[in-house]
């Protein structure tokens, strides 16, 4: 159980992106399912499809519909013990004394926590795709920062 003193006081995820993952989840799935009922067998000179074939298909759009939906991990949170990045496959904690701060360059897809020796992490969560979401996400970000760093 977590008290209060490590939970995390802002947390970001995208917007956009997750629709976008759905709908091309649920796309993957009809259009796969669709192909495997209406696979047929050719007569006597064409390709044998058996039910295995069949439900192959339909699992082959399950499987791409879980890929697409990695796209709604993307995750940022920060709290008393550090920054927290939590993009496609990966989840890291980047404690205060390693974090420099969050930036958002301009012609970036993603603002980023800033390491030492120019190091940093994308940050998924804050996508330039979500518009003004992204901009107050970046700026609750940065005060945070600043005022676990103590700045």
């Amino acid at each position: 159980m977590t008290d209060a003193t490590t939970q995390p006081t802002f947390e970001a995820r995208p917007r956009k992106i997750k629709v976008y993952a759905w709908t091309i989840a649920i796309v993957l799935i009809i259009g796969h399912g669709t192909v495997g009922l209406l696979l047929t067998t050719g007569g006597d000179t064409g390709p044998l499809f058996r039910p295995d074939d069949k439900v192959g298909m339909a699992l082959i759009g399950l499987i791409l519909a879980g890929g697409a939906l990695l796209f709604t991990r993307p995750r940022l949170r920060i709290g008393p013990d550090g920054v927290s990045v939590r993009n496609l496959l990966n989840d890291n904690t980047y404690p205060w004394d390693v974090v420099q701060g969050i930036s958002f360059p301009p012609g970036s897809a993603f603002a980023r926590v800033e390491l030492p020796q120019d190091e940093f992490v994308a940050i998924w969560a804050i996508q330039a795709r979500d518009g003004e979401y992204a901009v107050q996400s970046s700026a609750r970000a940065r005060e945070l920062v600043d005022h676990y760093k103590g700045r």
